[in-house]
């Protein structure tokens, strides 16, 4: 939650994500055009909301999987559902900070975008958790 926190800052504003991405970008297509840069760096940028959710909810998952008992229980899907509400929630703060951030904006997408993500987390983990016949 600190490095999401500090992502929020004048650290994680898109000018300052943009001196890494785009001149990578230009190294490996020097022919790229600059709407084409701002377009992969806008999805790289959601595609960064989308994982750190991920894994800020399966973080939460274990958190709350080991907190009452030291052997781990199988799947539950009332502790995914805590870890998606917790990160939702923390999305929607964070986004809020974001408001008072001047060289970021606040979003209601991308609200949705990281609890996208945690549920993309959870879902995940459920079905690996199948495939390896974990939740037994």
């Amino acid at each position: 939650m600190i490095l999401i926190f500090s992502g929020s800052t004048n650290l994680g504003a898109p000018k300052n994500t943009s001196r890494i991405i785009g001149p990578f970008l230009h190294w490996l297509a020097p022919g790229i055009s600059d709407q084409a840069v701002e377009r992969v760096q806008f999805a790289v940028r959601k595609c960064g909301h989308l994982t750190e959710y991920a894994i800020l909810s399966l973080l939460l998952w274990r958190a709350r999987r080991y907190s009452s008992d030291l052997r781990p229980k199988g799947w539950q899907w009332s502790t995914a559902g805590f870890a998606i509400l917790i990160s939702a929630t923390y999305a929607a703060t964070d986004e809020f900070h974001q408001s008072f951030v001047s060289t970021r904006q606040a979003s209601v997408w991308d609200v949705l975008i990281d609890t996208a993500g945690a549920t993309v987390g959870m879902i995940l983990l459920w079905k690996l958790g199948d495939w390896f016949k974990r939740w037994e």
